[in-house]
């Protein structure tokens, strides 16, 4: 069974002012299957929870969408079964830069995503937190 992804767009068309390519959709139907739920990933080694060395915001959110992949292959997936993220960024003048890295990860997959921009995560050095959601079929 594979997912099915409802009225799927690119970033680029809905975005052109940004130097964005998401692969993204507005709804993702699914049967059955296992349901991954991640708490909020941060820019930190999932085995012991200390942060990566860096400020920057493409660094960050590479570890944050390692951190979504590896969860999911633990669960017996793959990122084909990603279905939804919601992206929290502290500053929108990293929005292209985490939105650029997440398009990395997501290309071809078409996950819905929700993004917001907020005051701050529950560290001050964390720039982005991303809650992401699997169906993994059966």
């Amino acid at each position: 069974m594979t997912h099915k992804r409802i009225r799927k767009f690119n970033t680029k068309d809905t975005y052109p002012e940004q130097n964005l390519n998401n692969d993204l959709c507005h709804a993702v139907v699914t049967e059955g299957g296992k349901t991954v739920w991640m708490r909020g990933q941060c820019p930190q080694n999932l085995e012991d929870g200390v942060n990566i060395n860096s400020n920057d915001p493409a660094a960050q959110t590479h570890k944050v969408m390692q951190n979504i992949k590896q969860l999911i292959e633990e669960a017996g997936g793959s990122m084909d079964h990603l279905v939804k993220i919601v992206v929290y960024i502290t500053d929108i003048n990293n929005r292209e830069a985490i939105y650029r890295v997440i398009g990395e990860y997501t290309k071809g997959v078409y996950p819905v995503s929700t993004g917001l921009v907020v005051n701050r995560l529950a560290r001050p050095e964390w720039l982005v937190e991303i809650d992401a959601t699997a169906v993994i079929p059966s």
